[in-house]
């Protein structure tokens, strides 16, 4: 099991001191949001890229790809009906496919919940379509340049699209393309109606990539998630990839964050025999 930690609780920092700073806490990975290198990531070149990338080995670490890739430029959505706005959102995500594989990246977690939101008006069924279509364009970028779609269910509080893991494996089997997977994410399956164990077990075949965090938007140990069936149950299925530290709640600073959290994932995943 490798751990990683999202970039963007570090805010204000340059890029070489999160990588240097996480490498030393003893993570093996960083997760970027494309919006903290540029407030339009469309307009991040590909040298810049790769100097991103050489940034995070030259710390150690093995940069294991994006999320929140809709959320900069403001206006991007896949499931409008508006097919302008829904090509531009296609396009700025086959650039980030690009930008991920020039980094050093494989996956890409399709989150972003808002840019993905059943439009007032619309219907779930023409929404699901449009984003099946919009998700397969970009897969057919991405998956040749060894770059994984890992869709993100997300959970009522945060969207009316791709709500459940259930509906997300719909998603996915609709776009039908080997490089469309799913993501799941601690705080998001909490949503879920059955415990997170279980549907980290449901869905195993199908999981690409694992996000880490508490149920109240904080980090693994500063609530009262419980983390050893979480980690049993990602043993049982055998998952051996990255568990990423996602958090929302930026208190009480993002060194503590990232200390404590590693600290608890390492000391749960080894009381549940998965390290």
């Amino acid at each position: 099991m490798k751990f990683a930690i999202c970039n963007e609780m570090f805010t204000g920092w340059d890029f070489d001191r999160v990588c240097g700073f996480i490498a030393e806490c003893g993570y093996d990975g960083v997760e970027i949001a494309p919006f903290t290198f540029s407030d339009d990531p469309g307009m991040i070149s590909e040298d810049e890229a790769t100097r991103i990338g050489d940034t995070a080995r030259a710390a150690g670490l093995e940069l294991t790809g994006m999320h929140w890739l809709l959320a900069q430029p403001t206006g991007l959505h896949i499931t409008t009906p508006d097919d302008a706005v829904r090509q531009r959102s296609i396009k700025h995500a086959q650039h980030l496919a690009r930008l991920c594989a020039t980094m050093g990246g494989r996956i890409m977690v399709w989150g972003s919940p808002k840019q993905r939101d059943v439009v007032e008006g619309d219907t779930h069924e023409l929404a699901f379509d449009r984003a099946a279509d919009a998700i397969r364009q970009v897969c057919a970028v991405a998956g040749p340049l060894g770059v994984t779609i890992a869709l993100e269910p997300l959970g009522p509080d945060e969207t009316t699209f791709m709500v459940f893991a259930e509906d997300t494996v719909k998603l996915m089997h609709a776009i039908d393309h080997p490089a469309c997977r799913l993501h799941l994410d601690v705080k998001a399956m909490s949503q879920e109606h059955r415990p997170v164990a279980q549907v980290i077990r449901d869905n195993a075949e199908h999981m690409a990539y694992f996000h880490a965090n508490d149920a109240n938007l904080r980090g693994p140990g500063f609530g009262d998630t419980d983390f050893v069936p979480i980690a049993a149950a990602l043993k049982d299925v055998g998952y051996d990839g990255t568990v990423s530290v996602e958090v929302f709640d930026y208190k009480p600073d993002p060194q503590t964050i990232a200390r404590q959290s590693l600290d608890h994932l390492k000391d749960t995943f080894q009381a549940a025999g998965a390290i």
